[in-house]
């Protein structure tokens, strides 16, 4: 690395020397002007520098004492001179990195002091030396230099904020020089110049511009003003402009309330106030007294006494009319039929169902549950008496009736057409249902499907418990039996018919299972609960799961096992959940007759409440291919509405109630407790307390 004071580094010859050592000893006056020695100080620094340095030491002839009391500037000349930083007005940090600071007069190079001190001998240092306080740190040699008294006291002036001289008086009296006395002669004799006798040309130009402007009638003189006085004429005709002008502002203030019954000197009996309401009002505060005076009853006019609270509201009425800010309030006309939305026709948005078609009668209980096959050709119904019967969708009849020995709490069809299987929920169970009606091509290739599962060398430990069926129970349509343990409250398949989830009624993170058919696998997608489970669904499009708990519905990425949406109802206790065909709408029904329809890419509150329903809804359904959805509710109707989803994001959908269907009676103060779309005519079946399923085309 190259020394950055090279330059300095060359040798000068005695002459050139002599030249340069004034200038270099003015330049160290000032640099080290901060740091001035007095000369018993400085002559012990010399001496301390000649014997601890090395390559730094001075020549003899720079040892020369000088003698105290003498001018310092008596005899100046380079010999005197101590070891000085001639290195000019350079940064000392160029200087970090070596092992140098400077150099002296004669060339040689200023090292840099040994600094082998510790915290530790710091510390001792601190507490031993007492002028520890006063040393400080020469940036141009490295050495350490104590401040006399008189630098002490400087640097103390300058901390306060005073002048460094202390003979230097800032409050001294000024001599006013120029008015002070009277002087014959001027201060200054010196002669005029000559352009103070020579018209200015500036000036000309100034003048000839404001000429030029006044011809052309730029600027007017002012016209003198009339000192006779201006009155207001009282009688004189006002200008409506101008009165209504200086008045448009102008708010005029409330009136006072009229007088009722209660301030009459003989009020009606009821208006009189009794001892309890006496003490009542006295204990109240007077803001929160709905009259300010007690009604009282007198035999005339004449026996009325003077009013003991005029001056006081008389009072406040004046701080009314001039403390509170008044606002003119802007009536705006609306047409009440303005805000009624533009729905419309329900004639227009045909096709939809109107009237009721069919009633399939059978049931001895409530049936609680309905599915319909995917061709839409077949029924599956669930009822409290114990059984699951199979109806034809067109004619009502019953074409087999399976006896399941318990209740049945729900039923779904697989959606694969080329899989003949109804889950059926019994109580703890889950039945697995052939039942061996439609193509026998697709119900010989279900049982195949079953038939070629192969059990693994060593199975695993599952939430769920996978049964055969015996060859009684084959015969009756029974495949396979799925044992939990725990009641089961609803089944649902996936799209593709190889996964089902279940709900169970009980607590913890076990209340969702997921069973594969395929590998008769179960397993618990969850570890911890949210709630208590409602309803499942699984999202048509998506490997997403939907999970409806009292409060909240929560939707689930199966592949990333994570947490997508909550969408919040603002229900009280959420009963039912469907899925648009598309995916990108939810509706949930509740218990408090509320049926609230979710975007999912717009928010995660409800883009529309609708309270259409007198009671509690229990059952909610799309169709797979038309724009609508129905409820079923407990005051015995199911409500169709035309809800049409666009594929243009920036409209939203367009929900339009088109028909009241009832038909069901109400049986234990229950009504209809599910509700199933046909999957290609626009029909809509309807399972009630009364026994019976109703179809309305």
């Amino acid at each position: 690395m190259r020394d950055p004071s090279h330059v300095c580094d060359l040798r000068c010859s005695s002459r050139q020397r002599q030249i340069l050592n004034p200038l270099s000893k003015a330049r160290d006056r000032t640099h080290n002007l901060t740091v001035p020695l007095p000369r018993g100080e400085e002559q012990h620094s010399r001496m301390e520098k000649a014997t601890g340095q090395q390559a730094g030491t001075p020549s003899p002839r720079t040892q020369v004492a000088s003698v105290p009391g003498e001018d310092e500037y008596a005899e100046d000349s380079s010999d005197e001179e101590d070891i000085r930083n001639t290195v000019g007005n350079v940064p000392l940090a160029w200087y970090e990195d070596f092992p140098h600071v400077g150099y002296d007069l004669d060339g040689r190079r200023i090292y840099k002091p040994l600094r082998t001190q510790d915290e530790l001998d710091q510390f001792l240092d601190k507490m031993d030396n007492p002028d520890y306080w006063r040393t400080v740190q020469d940036r141009t040699t490295g050495h350490d230099v104590r401040l006399t008294d008189e630098q002490v006291a400087l640097v103390q002036r300058l901390q306060r904020g005073q002048f460094g001289d202390v003979s230097f008086d800032p409050y001294e009296p000024s001599v006013d020089f120029f008015s002070g006395d009277l002087m014959i002669h001027p201060v200054t004799n010196r002669p005029a110049d000559k352009r103070s006798f020579i018209p200015s040309l500036v000036e000309k130009e100034k003048v000839s511009r404001m000429v030029h402007a006044i011809k052309m009638g730029w600027i007017q003189p002012r016209r003198p003003r009339d000192p006779t006085p201006s009155f207001y004429d009282l009688w004189a005709q006002e200008d409506p402009n101008a009165v209504l002008g200086r008045h448009k502002m102008h708010v005029p203030a409330p009136k006072l309330a009229l007088p009722g019954h209660a301030e009459s000197y003989n009020p009606p009996p009821e208006y009189l106030p009794s001892e309890e309401e006496r003490l009542a009002w006295d204990q109240q505060e007077p803001e929160e007294r709905k009259l300010s005076f007690l009604p009282r009853q007198f035999s005339s006019l004449r026996a009325v006494p003077a009013y003991g609270r005029f001056i006081q509201e008389r009072f406040e009425r004046c701080l009314d009319l001039y403390l509170c800010p008044r606002q003119r309030k802007m009536r705006v006309n609306v047409d009440p039929e303005d805000l009624i939305p533009k729905l419309p026709r329900p004639r227009d948005l045909q096709p939809f169902p109107t009237c009721q078609a069919l009633v399939y009668r059978g049931h001895s209980d409530l049936v609680r549950c309905l599915s319909v096959s995917p061709g839409g050709q077949w029924l599956a119904s669930g009822s409290d008496d114990g059984s699951v019967r199979l109806w034809e969708a067109a004619t009502a009849r019953c074409v087999r009736t399976v006896p399941v020995g318990g209740v049945v709490r729900s039923v779904a069809w697989n959606p694969q057409p080329a899989i003949c299987l109804v889950a059926v929920a019994v109580e703890d169970t889950v039945l697995l249902l052939n039942p061996t009606v439609g193509d026998r091509l697709a119900v010989s290739s279900t049982d195949q499907l079953l038939s070629a599962y192969t059990p693994p060398a060593e199975p695993a430990a599952q939430p769920a418990q996978w049964l055969e069926a015996s060859e009684e129970e084959r015969r009756g349509g029974l495949r396979l039996r799925v044992c939990h343990g725990k009641p089961v409250t609803q089944v649902t398949w996936h799209g593709r018919g190889d996964y089902l989830a279940v709900v169970l009624a009980t607590t913890g993170h076990t209340q969702v299972l997921i069973h594969q058919l395929s590998r008769r696998r179960s397993q618990s997608p969850f570890r911890r609960s949210h709630g208590q489970v409602q309803r499942v669904a699984f999202h048509p499009v998506r490997p997403f799961l939907l999970v409806a708990s009292q409060r909240s519905v929560r939707l689930y990425h199966l592949l990333r096992q994570e947490l997508t949406k909550k969408l919040l109802p603002n229900c009280k206790w959420v009963s039912s959940l469907a899925v648009h065909p598309a995916g990108d709408n939810v509706i949930c029904g509740s218990y408090d007759s509320k049926l609230v329809w979710f975007d999912l890419d717009l928010s995660t509150k409800p883009y529309r409440v609708l309270r259409h329903h007198k009671k509690a809804l229990r059952a909610v359904a799309f169709h797979p291919r038309y724009p609508l959805f129905a409820s079923g509710s407990d005051d015995g109707s199911v409500i169709v509405c035309h809800g049409m989803v666009y594929n243009d994001l920036l409209q939203n959908p367009l929900l339009v109630p088109v028909k009241v269907l009832k038909g069901h009676a109400l049986t234990r103060d229950l009504g209809v407790l599910d509700v199933a779309f046909h999957p290609t005519q626009p029909w809509v079946f309807s399972a009630g307390a009364d026994g019976t399923v109703r179809l309305f085309s």
